[in-house]
């Protein structure tokens, strides 16, 4: 169960490690007094194993919401089960952040939980404080310039950039790998991220809510809210995280005591993770609707994360450029007092998932290939088209006028993909760029002598 959203403090260190400390207690205080079935209890015969995660954080659908959809743990249980006589039943746990999940692990109540960079750290360090160790075991969707993570303000907002987020409340979930990027891009832009702004703690949908009522100035969240939020016409894009160049991404963390004690479990989830990786890699669309509909998020917002060109790359292998991210990580957390020292090098452990791999492994993890960002899907079609420029998909979107159910562009500078109706174009010569963020576009105008900024309709019109 979640614990209940914290109230937004002031600025400051105290305030806010006090509440990420509240929320992180009020968690584990629920986890240690709920009522149900506890992780791995077992008859001798029957094994249950439990599973956290995030249903709506759709960037750990391939260790959540489409395994179980798929039911694949489950069949490789199944066939566990033939081999050693066991029955074995899976317990699926969902929350809104990772706190909870770490909450109810370090109390043996999950067994196994996905989640986002900075909660995984949290994760370590919270599991090795109270004599109960995690450890990360595979990776459920990246993104390499750290686009996950986005800023977004209301559609009428006089906000153009992030320095003007200066003296501004801003929600965020803190601990949160939206709030990392928060901290750094705020960094960057010269900002103190401990006394520059007004940081509001919230969970994502508070947050939301707080931007569409006007208490809120900016929002800097994970997937899918900043999405959902644009789509729904709600929210406007004012920093990519893709501009970071840092990646982040989510993953997979089990219990060193399950770990040890079922192995053959462990391996069951990775060789299922996989095969949703695989199923949603070779049908994305029929993945995004899966989603959809046990998420309730619209389809097209699923897919722009993860479908094909997605923003989220799908991958287990736990990648040398991740790893080295997390490794950063730890500094951001550490200076703002969220958490002490973590042995990243201890708390990741590939063993199983190279166990799934076989010799395959190596290659796999040094891949990082994707699709083109660029597509188009029209209504009453379940496929999508892909298009190798801006310019093709606009004008393959003027040419079936009524019919495109959801357009995607990537960025012209980060590469991050967003909807072509949300980003901000500019005609440069006989170019249409698009850009997810007014303010990318605005840079590249003053650098290039004649560019200007154009409507998505006028985009579509001169593409004709």
């Amino acid at each position: 169960m979640l614990p209940p959203p914290s109230a937004p403090p002031r600025a400051g260190r105290p305030a806010r490690r006090a509440a990420l400390a509240a929320a992180l207690s009020t968690a584990l205080l629920s986890s240690l007094t709920a009522c149900g079935t506890a992780a791995d209890a077992s008859d001798g015969n029957t094994v249950t194993v439990t599973v956290g995660y995030q249903s709506k954080t759709i960037n750990t659908v391939t260790a959540g919401t489409l395994l179980r959809s798929l039911g694949s743990f489950e069949r490789e249980l199944r066939a566990q089960g033939r081999r050693d006589g066991k029955t074995y039943k899976v317990v699926w746990q969902d929350y809104a952040t990772g706190a909870p999940i770490t909450a109810q692990m370090v109390a043996g109540k999950v067994d196994i939980g996905s989640m986002g960079d900075f909660p995984l750290l949290l994760n370590a360090a919270r599991g090795k404080q109270l004599d109960s160790p995690t450890r990360l075991i595979s990776t459920t969707g990246y993104n390499l310039r750290g686009a996950l993570n986005t800023v977004v303000t209301a559609p009428g907002s006089r906000l153009r950039s992030l320095a003007d987020l200066r003296g501004k409340k801003v929600s965020t979930s803190v601990g949160s790998a939206a709030d990392g990027t928060l901290v750094r891009a705020l960094q960057q832009a010269g900002i103190d991220p401990e006394r520059g702004i007004h940081k509001l703690n919230q969970q994502p949908a508070v947050g939301a809510s707080a931007l569409q009522s006007g208490s809120a100035d900016a929002l800097s969240q994970f997937v899918a809210w900043p999405g959902l939020l644009a789509f729904q016409g709600k929210a406007k894009a004012l920093y990519d995280g893709g501009a970071l160049k840092l990646p982040t991404f989510h993953g997979v963390t089990v219990r060193d005591a399950f770990a040890d004690q079922r192995p053959a479990v462990v391996k069951a989830f990775l060789t299922a993770q996989r095969a949703a990786t695989r199923y949603l890699q070779d049908h994305p669309v029929d993945a995004a609707q899966r989603v959809a509909k046990s998420t309730g998020l619209p389809p097209e917002v699923v897919y722009l994360y993860n479908g094909a060109g997605g923003i989220a790359t799908f991958d287990p292998t736990l990648k040398p450029a991740l790893v080295a991210a997390l490794k950063k990580d730890v500094a951001v957390l550490r200076a703002a007092k969220l958490t002490g020292p973590v042995d990243v090098d201890a708390f990741v452990d590939d063993q199983y998932v190279k166990q799934s791999y076989g010799s395959g492994y190596a290659k796999a993890r040094r891949s990082t290939a994707h699709p083109s960002a660029h597509e188009v899907w029209l209504r009453g079609e379940d496929r999508t088209h892909s298009f190798a420029s801006p310019a093709d998909l606009l004008r393959f979107a003027a040419a079936h006028p009524g019919r495109v159910r959801a357009a995607y562009v990537a960025d012209a500078t980060t590469g991050t993909r967003w909807f072509a109706n949300r980003s901000v174009w500019v005609r440069d010569g006989e170019r249409l760029l698009p850009f997810a963020t007014g303010a990318a576009a605005r840079h590249w105008v003053e650098g290039h002598p004649g560019a200007r900024t154009v409507t998505y309709a006028a985009a579509l019109e001169r593409a004709e």
